[in-house]
This record gives C-alpha cells, structure tokens and sequence, in this order.
C-alpha cells in the first residue's frame, strides 16, 4: 500500500473506474472516463496535503500489479470514515480486508483517532460482511453524497493489528500520543527548543487558559510537534454552542516544513468532534490564516471576547473556526465564555 498518486490514473480507471461492478457501489456513481480518474486521484492527493493520511493505492506485493484502492477519508461533518474498492478479477482473495485492517491499524496505532467510521449502501453485502470481519458494529443510517447509507463504526478496542501488509504512508515513524491535561512541562520545553516567544503572543500580555487534552506527535522517542485543546459552552451571536478551542499548535523548528501540523490539527478535530464538539475555533496571528485557510478553516469576521482577570477583552488576534454539525456562521458576535486557550 502506497499513497495514490496523479500518475496511478490510468490504473485507478483500469481497476475501478471503468468496472461497473465496483462503482455501483461508490458514491461517485458512473464515471466511466479517464478524466473522471484523473479528478479522483487530484482529490486523493488533496487530501494527503490536507490531512497527512487518506487513500492508499493497493498493489500486488510480487508484480506490483494495481489492486484497488482503500483509505481514510475524513469529511467535516461525518468524521473519518475507512473506504475500499477492489478490481473484479482481484476480489474473494480477502484484499480489501487486509488493506482495510491496515488503515485501521494506521488509524488507531499511529494517529491516535478516537473513531473510524463506514458509509455503505444497504444492498452491497458483500462489503458490509468485510466490515464486520474488521469489527465494526452498526451505529445508524447517514445521508452521504446524497444517498441513503448505512454507518458503521470503529473503535480501536475492537480492532486486530494488521499482519504482513506494507504500509508506505511517508510518515516513517511519526506516532500521535492523546492525554489529558495540558502535556507535559518537559515536552513543552523540548518543543520550544529556547525560543522565547514560538507563538508571537507575549507581546499581548494576555492569560491563557490550560487545555484539557493534548495531542503529542512523536518521532524517535522524542516530541516534535503538539496541540492542545479544550471543551466549553461559548455562545455564537447570543446562543450556546459546544464548542472545542485549539491551541497550543507548536511544531519543533527542526520539523517544520514536513506535514506534521496538519496531521496533529487534523486528528485533534476528531477527539473534539468524539467529545461532542459542534464546531471547534482557534485563535492565531494573522500569518498562519494560511495554513488553517489550506485545512479547511475559516475566518470570522465578527467580534470575538473573552475574560481576563480585569474584565472582558476583545481578541486582538485573528478567529478562525471548523464547522462539524453544519451550524449556521455567526454574525454578530462570538463570546468565548472564559480565558482565551
């Protein structure tokens, strides 16, 4: 298994796209051109820019023979979901359970997500058995590209470690660690490298509040990037919203410019949206809007306060916000309800 590529076009439409056997069953539907293929796979290397992980092309490990494709697809406002699609002559060998073991285990083992989750239309049996040879148990119905789907759902608890599958996902051995609280004072130190202000904000002499989780990214047994996040009522033009604050997104200057951000960002979005989180908000200097922008956050141009020890403080710095329930934009004020995070 090896990220797709722009140049597997060509065989992701030998293999899928032009088989109406396989993309029945696929929310894209009928795409029978080439074209069509060389759109999935920009949008599978979107993701990988987007996220750090996504779809996986899945070869013969002799011949080196496409297979199919399988991966991890997270989508804002379902989560991570685990998705396959094996060619006709390549299916009953058992791939797609094996290639679908091996997200699962990137998924848990290595990112630390809180939750996989499978959209499947109800007739097509034949990949909800594979589901639940992976262990997955039902969790409801969900509107997905439109159609009626079953869900399922993963936990990492009811999962096998995956055997003899090789998994290149360019991450060498960059492994994600959840705890609670605000991290430990010796990781945050390493991370900071001496720098005296890696966040541009001490210039702003504000309080800040402890996060209730943190997310560490590890490399050779040693910290290189993390964030933190918290959980909290905040009121969204006068109205209670559940709501998730990142922060703390702090990647060791010897790492930077590798990818780990996004995946550390990504990944603490799905603790939040398990926690119950309805849209997660963070506040940052005016440079990194880029990069948040690049994520799939966006910028909110309405006033933004929150407490400090003298009083109500309007946020000097820029808000950016993630929507997970597709809940209406603010449009008149944002209220964190507490200390900024």
């Amino acid at each position: 298994m090896e990220p797709i590529r722009r140049r597997d076009s060509d065989d992701l439409f030998e293999a899928v796209v032009s088989q109406d056997g396989v993309m029945r069953w696929l929310a894209t539907g009928r795409a029978d051109s080439r074209s069509a293929a060389r759109a999935m796979c920009d949008d599978h290397v979107a993701h990988w820019t987007r996220h750090g992980y996504g779809d996986f092309a899945i070869r013969d490990a002799a011949t080196h023979a496409f297979l199919g494709r399988v991966g991890l697809r997270n989508r804002a406002q379902h989560g991570v979901d685990l998705g396959f699609a094996v060619q006709p002559r390549a299916q009953g060998r058992g791939i797609a359970g094996e290639a679908g073991r091996a997200c699962l285990d990137l998924a848990f083992r290595r990112l630390s997500l809180p939750a996989v989750f499978a959209f499947v239309l109800p007739d097509n049996t034949a990949s909800i058995a594979v589901l639940r040879r992976l262990g997955a148990q039902a969790d409801g119905t969900v509107q997905s590209s439109g159609l009626h789907c079953l869900r399922f759902r993963f936990d990492p608890a009811g999962t096998a470690a995956a055997e003899d599958v090789v998994v290149d996902d360019g991450g060498a051995d960059l492994r994600l660690i959840q705890v609670m609280g605000p991290g430990s004072p010796g990781d945050g130190a390493a991370l900071r490298d001496g720098l005296p202000d890696p966040f541009g904000v001490n210039g702003l002499a504000l309080v800040w509040d402890d996060k209730q989780h943190t997310l560490t990214a590890v490399s050779e047994g040693r910290p290189v990037a993390a964030a933190g996040w918290l959980l909290r009522d905040m009121a969204f033009d006068g109205s209670p919203r559940r709501t998730a604050g990142l922060g703390g997104v702090l990647v060791h200057p010897a790492h930077r410019g590798q990818g780990i951000a996004r995946t550390v960002i990504s990944v603490a979005v799905e603790h939040a949206r398990a926690a119950g989180a309805e849209t997660m908000i963070l506040l940052c200097r005016p440079d990194l809007v880029p990069l948040y922008a690049q994520l799939g956050w966006s910028r909110l141009s309405v006033p933004v306060t929150f407490q400090q020890p003298d009083g109500a403080r309007t946020s000097p710095l820029t808000t950016m916000i993630y929507d997970l329930a597709g809940l209406p934009r603010p449009t008149i004020s944002v209220d964190l309800r507490g200390l900024p995070f």
